[in-house]
């Protein structure tokens, strides 16, 4: 038998960056890209390398576009530290694995760098095939911590618990990260909202663009530490405006909902530098007449849009600036 796991990429709504601090968000999910993962079982356990891992190019310039692409490492760390954090769990939880091996491969069509959290689908999606294949119960709010402990204990990447909650439950979520529940429980307050109450969204991502958003985020998470007041208190901010956000979802006013994605991103540039491309991004699309933040560090956006004229203008813009429009899919 082969297990099939799919996890899809994902988009920050509202409230980031605050949720690697204690804040708030709302984050969709985007069926419209995702991470593959098959496993099977094998006489000894082997994780087959993608495309992405192997070590023979074309020439130097094939090495070049290849690490600006997908990075130095690919997938198969993020699959060994995913199954090294599902055995522990298992032994936490005094769960008696199978004696029994597997073979593992995986592939995605997620943009890399662009903050559509391409690295925790497969995790996500390995924890989910290794749920299945050992036939062992594990909730999506714990499925989230334990992936993003396989990224961040195990593998020393920043991240916060938004990507990974969001890709465990799918749909559209709120989460609250209050700092007392989080540090005593491991993981935050989710609510699961209705995808049929959204908007029309848009989303719009770079496809010339390689960032790697740790580096991005790593300056306010060392301000926040300190104590910089103003930092601190803009994420504060940031985090209310998920809250307002979900007040909106829920009441069905649409256009207050556009409104905090702008007040998101115009806050966000208050602490953080933001670079000539991503600002061209959220300039083009603003000036088609459209809502606009990032989905999360940068490389694409989303935001509402009124009508389907708007929408094709807002295709053509992005056109210009070598970057690409979607729907998401979110059901």
């Amino acid at each position: 038998m082969i297990i099939d796991s799919r996890t899809f990429a994902r988009a920050g709504l509202l409230g980031n960056p605050s949720d690697g601090y204690f804040g708030k968000t709302i984050s969709i999910i985007v069926k419209n890209f995702g991470a593959h993962v098959q496993l099977y079982q094998s006489p000894e356990l082997v994780i087959e390398p993608n495309a992405s891992d192997l070590h023979q190019f074309r020439n130097i310039y094939a090495l070049r576009d290849a690490v600006k692409a997908t990075g130095y490492s690919g997938g198969i760390p993020l699959i060994k530290a995913a199954i090294k954090k599902f055995c522990e769990f298992a032994d936490e939880e005094n769960l008696r694995l199978p004696n029994r091996n597997f073979a593992i491969r995986y592939s995605s069509n997620i943009p890399r760098q662009v903050g559509l959290a391409g690295s925790s689908a497969i995790v996500i999606a390995t924890l989910k095939a290794l749920v299945q294949f050992y036939e062992v119960h594990i909730p999506p709010h714990l499925l989230a911590t334990l992936a993003l402990e396989a990224e961040t204990k195990e593998l020393g990447i920043t991240a916060g618990l938004q990507d990974r909650v969001i890709q465990a439950y799918e749909g559209c979520v709120y989460m609250d990260f209050e700092k007392a529940h989080v540090q005593k429980e491991g993981y935050g307050k989710y609510q699961v909202l209705n995808p049929v109450l959204l908007p029309k969204l848009y989303l719009a991502y770079k496809t010339d663009l390689s960032k790697v958003s740790g580096k991005v985020l790593n300056d306010i998470k060392t301000r926040y530490e300190q104590g910089e007041k103003h930092v601190i208190d803009t994420l504060a901010h940031i985090a209310s405006l998920a809250e307002q956000g979900k007040e909106s979802i829920l009441q069905g006013n649409m256009k207050r909902l556009g409104e905090l994605i702008d007040e998101n991103f115009d806050s966000r540039c208050k602490i953080m530098n933001i670079s000539d491309s991503n600002m061209e991004l959220v300039n083009t699309a603003r000036s088609c007449g459209v809502t606009a933040k990032f989905t999360g560090s940068g490389g694409s956006i989303i935001g509402t849009y009124s009508d389907e004229e708007t929408l094709k203008r807002l295709v053509f813009a992005m056109k210009k600036i070598q970057a690409r429009v979607i729907k998401p899919i979110v059901r």
